[in-house]
């Protein structure tokens, strides 16, 4: 990947295309070596914190990250290492897990709406509505009728979002079904990571083909050019984690923010900062 290209151009799925995720390989690395990602970091970082400050500074618009994967492809990793690179002040992270009796008595974007960042922030969400057409759909938690007609009301409700001055980044974290084993054995033998094993998710592991069917309609249906989809490789923690620092990094870029000039008399402000007499 040459240094100036776009990461976005290079990861977008393109509205209208129907993508097939057995051709896109989760270990690729797309040309660049861990040398050259970890050499690039500290740029980066330090862009991202500058473009953000002005973000929350100029307090109008902001940005939504919305990541998606299987089980340990690793969106907690992701959120930390942006996180690491700006300000937290300026970030609101927000984790959906199961609905709770509360929420499904509400319509499934309910929760999602109360989450949306204000203006000035970022937000990041550690999944997200999309569960609502993936794990839905594959434990038949409702009709086909019923999640089927979602797709375009997702659409609709994040063309409403981006509308209101809200940039939606939505990244698909692509590990490969040989990379999640290790992963779920490395939990296992891990005493200060096995907490985070749950059972469960080689229960999901059990039905990787349905998901995988789930996410390409999700890709090819809801990638649109107010909310597009982003196939990130997850298989190397490095890269993914560069990949979206730098989407994140283009996407604030292109908005660009200005620190606010507010109407100030700087001559008497500073007369009146003088020391007495």
């Amino acid at each position: 990947m040459a240094a100036k290209q776009s990461v976005r151009r290079l990861l977008a799925v393109p509205p209208g295309s129907t993508p097939v995720l057995a051709d896109a390989d989760p270990g690729d690395d797309l040309g660049v070596s861990r040398k050259t990602a970890e050499k690039r970091a500290p740029e980066v970082a330090t862009r991202l914190a500058e473009v953000q400050e002005r973000l929350f500074a100029e307090g109008t618009r902001s940005v939504l990250l919305v990541l998606q994967g299987m089980d340990t492809s690793g969106k907690g990793g992701t959120i930390k290492h942006v996180i690491g690179a700006v300000n937290p002040m300026g970030v609101q992270i927000t984790a959906f897990k199961k609905p709770t009796p509360a929420e499904l008595s509400h319509h499934y974007l309910w929760r999602v709406r109360r989450e949306l960042p204000p203006p000035g922030r970022i937000g990041i969400f550690d999944r997200s509505h999309y569960e609502d057409v993936l794990v839905v759909r594959v434990h038949n938690l409702v009709p086909k009728a019923v999640w089927s007609t979602r797709y375009d009301e997702i659409n609709r409700f994040e063309a409403k979002v981006a509308a209101a001055g809200t940039t939606i980044v939505k990244c698909f974290l692509n590990i490969s079904y040989d990379e999640q084993r290790e992963r779920l054995l490395a939990r296992l033998d891990d005493p200060e990571k096995r907490w985070k094993f749950r059972e469960g998710d080689i229960d999901e592991r059990a039905r990787w083909a349905d998901y995988q069917v789930a996410y390409e309609e999700a890709l090819a249906r809801c990638s649109t050019s107010a909310a597009p989809w982003y196939v990130v490789p997850a298989d190397r923690k490095w890269l993914r984690n560069h990949l979206i620092a730098a989407l994140v990094l283009e996407t604030l870029e292109e908005l660009d923010p200005v620190f606010p000039d507010p109407p100030l008399d700087l001559p008497a402000l500073r007369r009146r900062l003088e020391p007495p007499g």
